[in-house]
């Protein structure tokens, strides 16, 4: 049986492709693990035609951003999938924080998995899966980060590393992101270091403590953000007093 050291991920073990357009990089991925692509994958593209955000949402992919998706084949058992967005989250917080000014505003995760500057929103993460054919699982790991331009008319209040007095180009900070990931996916170990995950994402997290709203499919749900549980899930204690787990969902402050 092989040792959780052989588990872990080195900078070596990644591969990469950039392309100058592409509909969506999240696409490609999928495409090439279809095509039998052992995973470990980063695929980039300068400008993406058709790059979606959560719950099928159009992500503005214009020249001058990084679009970055990363492959994954069997990342972990499926019982310990959940806690990856944590670790994704983690990883991209360090790289937009080592290429930002020590005078720029805070640097936050808005769970499970939005990095805000001030408060405002500067990257998207999608993350989906597929089984194979042959058994295999793929995952895929979608990174949209503001660098230069973002969205006209946001939901929600947004940034970009520029605003922000960054001047990195999306290869810098492609690289930077390199090498984050691959730190914390080996802290993650297959969803065997979800603690040390779960600790560091703590330490960065927005607005735990705070009162906070949670649009569900269905209805949407006020009450205090009291942190998350070792799994990740979001703990919302309501106004009733009662403690409320939640998987998925958004989250607004108030």
């Amino acid at each position: 049986m092989a040792s959780d050291m052989n588990n872990r991920k080195s900078l070596a073990d990644f591969r990469h492709d950039a392309l100058q357009e592409t509909s969506s990089t999240n696409s490609v991925c999928l495409e090439r693990a279809r095509a039998g692509d052992p995973g470990n994958l980063w695929v980039t593209a300068e400008r993406q035609t058709g790059g979606r955000g959560r719950r099928g949402r159009p992500w503005v992919s214009e020249p001058g951003n990084l679009y970055a998706s990363l492959l994954l084949i069997d990342p972990a058992p499926m019982d310990r999938i959940g806690s990856l967005p944590l670790a994704v989250a983690v990883a991209v917080h360090q790289a937009v924080r080592s290429v930002l000014p020590l005078a720029a505003e805070p640097v936050e995760i808005k769970w499970p998995n939005d990095i805000l500057i001030g408060r405002k929103k500067t990257c998207g993460i999608l993350i989906e899966g597929e089984a194979m054919p042959d058994g295999r699982y793929a995952l895929v790991i979608g990174i949209g980060i503001n660098i230069a331009v973002m969205p006209d008319n946001p939901m929600y209040p947004v940034t970009c590393l520029r605003q922000q007095g960054s001047m990195v180009s999306p290869d810098e900070l492609f690289a930077h992101l390199y090498a984050t990931m691959s730190e914390a996916l080996g802290a993650w170990n297959r969803g065997k270091g979800i603690r040390e995950i779960t600790a560091r994402w703590r330490e960065v997290a927005c607005g735990i403590g705070e009162k906070i709203t949670v649009n569900l499919p269905d209805r949407s749900i006020l009450g205090h953000f009291t942190g998350i549980d070792d799994n990740g899930l979001l703990m919302l204690e309501t106004e009733d007093g009662r403690i409320m787990p939640i998987a998925a969902g958004d989250v607004f402050f108030r």
